[in-house]
């Protein structure tokens, strides 16, 4: 049976509270089996065998995650999210480094995309917004900090603030969406792209996922262009789970000098060119 492994770790308060929900709100049982002196707990979802552990250290720092759980299907990171701006915000993104690796991971070295199930996560935080009154931003965020995963992998934030991070309908979104981009894993609703241009929290890459027929894998920001190169454009496309045929351009928020060199490296890889 296909294993998907959610991991959550016990420095961090709002990965604690979104773990709670999944144990309260779907049907996880204690299995005898601990991680890291904690205990494992286990689902079926939709015919996959779903494990929920903890770790005890910050999930940016997970790098050894599959010798614990080799080889597993797809691991979801449920964590804070915090910003300068305190702006309350849901997100997900791809674990990785487009550059050096200060928070985790490896060097130039990014984690398998799963650009199916992140759209998943992304449109049921939006609709269970909506739903439940909350205010929170709903976005994705750029590819950015470790681990550096041979998986796919992603994570799914609750912030920005610690304020934030205690709110259990918040966490409550957060968990559902969890098993919803599970339910999304496989399905095929989207088409799959990657995104380069533009902040680290893209709107218009979020509005085409939940509006158009998008589904992102990695994202590469406009801070990012500096270290970006051919070698970097071919692995974000070749180490997204699903099959990229299309890149979108944030146009406005590429830098001048980059664009051709973006372009032409594009070109050569075979990506269809989309501008926003």
């Amino acid at each position: 049976m296909d294993t998907i492994v959610i991991a959550s770790s016990i420095k961090d308060q709002a990965s604690i509270n979104i773990a709670k929900s999944i144990l309260r709100n779907y049907p996880f049982k204690e299995v005898p089996k601990v991680i890291e002196g904690n205990p494992v707990y286990r689902a079926e979802v939709e015919s996959r065998e779903v494990l929920l552990i903890t770790l005890n250290e910050e999930l940016i720092y997970a790098q050894h995650i599959t010798d614990v759980i080799p080889k597993p299907e797809m691991i979801i990171f449920v964590s804070r999210h915090s910003s300068l701006s305190g702006i309350p915000t849901l997100s997900v993104h791809v674990p990785g480094n487009l550059g050096s690796a200060e928070l985790g991971g490896e060097p130039r070295r990014v984690s398998i995309a799963p650009a199916f199930a992140m759209k998943a996560a992304l449109k049921a935080m939006n609709r269970l917004v909506i739903e439940e009154n909350l205010e929170y931003e709903v976005s994705y965020e750029c590819t950015h900090h470790g681990p550096s995963l041979d998986v796919p992998a992603m994570f799914a934030e609750l912030g920005s603030s610690p304020e934030n991070w205690r709110d259990e309908q918040a966490a409550m979104v957060v968990a559902q969406a969890v098993i919803e981009s599970i339910l999304g894993f496989n399905e095929e609703k989207g088409q799959p792209a990657l995104g380069i241009g533009g902040p680290h929290y893209n709107i218009k890459f979020t509005r085409k996922a939940i509006e158009e027929d998008i589904a992102f894998g990695h994202i590469i920001p406009k801070y990012a262009l500096q270290w970006i190169d051919a070698d970097i454009i071919r692995q974000c496309v070749d180490r997204t789970r699903e099959k990229v045929r299309i890149a979108v351009l944030d146009w406005k928020g590429i830098q001048g000098l980059y664009k051709h060199q973006i372009v032409e490296c594009l070109e050569k890889i075979g990506l269809s060119i989309v501008k926003a």
